[in-house]
């Protein structure tokens, strides 16, 4: 007997390097309009890396917060600037999620959304969180998508 991929498998639109690449050079652009420096990370929409940049003079912890605010992104399709309010009213929550691995809860990451459909995150990290949404935004927008 034989299965089907379709019957067993799913198709699941992912960012383009090229459209990484892009995003990622526009993000560094409007860091250094703001005079930072920064480190940007693009995942795929599983969460897994598929671009980084980092500014020289960018934070080295901050590597990892980048990528950690586009994982967040990804994985729940919305800024991670939103978890603020989210948790506002619920100390469990609050409590509990701020314990999961490479989840971050402050401003930086947005989702790669296309068509609907989610498709990455871009996670910055190195200006305050403001400023880190505004060149994530920034990357968005350079490839049709803010």
């Amino acid at each position: 007997m034989t299965t089907s991929l379709s019957s067993v498998s799913v198709n699941q639109p992912v960012i383009s390097a090229e459209a990484a690449q892009k995003a990622l050079e526009a993000t560094v652009a409007h860091a250094n309009t703001l005079g930072i420096q920064i480190n940007v990370a693009i995942t795929d929409s599983a969460g897994v890396l598929a671009g980084f940049l980092r500014m020289p003079g960018a934070f080295l912890h901050s590597i990892d917060i980048a990528i950690d605010k586009a994982y967040t992104s990804a994985s729940f399709g919305f800024p991670t600037s939103a978890w603020k309010e989210i948790l506002k009213n619920d100390e469990t929550l609050r409590i509990g999620i701020a314990a999961r691995p490479r989840l971050v809860i402050f401003g930086g990451g947005l989702p790669i959304v296309a068509n609907g459909m989610r498709i990455g995150g871009i996670g910055v990290s190195g200006g305050t969180a403001e400023e880190d949404e505004l060149c994530a935004a920034a990357g968005l927008k350079a490839i049709g998508l803010a």
